[in-house]
């Protein structure tokens, strides 16, 4: 079935990749930051909001077309996103590039990633999935995000003196 109005994952995903861009473009204009912190009235709310309706069908589209038209399967496509997410996290750490940029570029993968490990795990195994019932494979990700929020270290002000620092630009 194809749910893109004949673009196909590719061109839909180029669609909405555009469309992102343009929201961003209308916020950072309208705002002067596309940080989530300045969120604090109704017009960066609208913003933000748009922004994350388009992303997350971006990420959707991404996931797709990655797994099928892409060839990467289930397991190659949580290899790829999760491998993206690991690298923004490292530029997060080991970099100047801007906090803000690599949020929403992390939160546009973070749907990809979670719609592959699920059909990954729901999946039956002659379509490449491991086959589990729904409900198990979502006690498997909800085991998952649970350790990893008792094992990831949390900072009680959100902020670090380091990070602040690099947060300094207008984006």
């Amino acid at each position: 079935t194809d749910r893109s109005e004949g673009l196909g994952y590719a061109g839909g995903s180029l669609l909405l990749f555009a469309l992102l861009l343009f929201a961003f473009g209308l916020w950072y204009w309208s705002e002067g930051t596309l940080r989530v912190a300045s969120v604090t009235s109704w017009r960066p709310e609208a913003f933000y909001w748009a922004t994350i309706l388009i992303s997350q069908t971006l990420g959707t589209a991404l996931g797709d077309w990655a797994a099928d038209s892409g060839g990467l399967g289930f397991a190659g496509g949580v290899m790829a996103f999760g491998t993206a997410i690991a690298l923004l996290a490292l530029a997060y750490f080991t970099t100047r590039t801007s906090h803000t940029l690599l949020f929403w570029s992390a939160f546009v993968l973070t749907r990809p990633l979670g719609a592959t490990l699920g059909d990954l795990l729901d999946k039956p195994h002659g379509e490449g999935g491991f086959g589990l019932s729904r409900y198990a494979a979502s006690a498997v990700l909800l085991v998952v995000i649970i350790a990893l929020v008792r094992i990831l270290p949390q900072r009680a002000d959100g902020h670090s003196a380091a990070s602040a620092s690099r947060q300094s630009g207008p984006i």
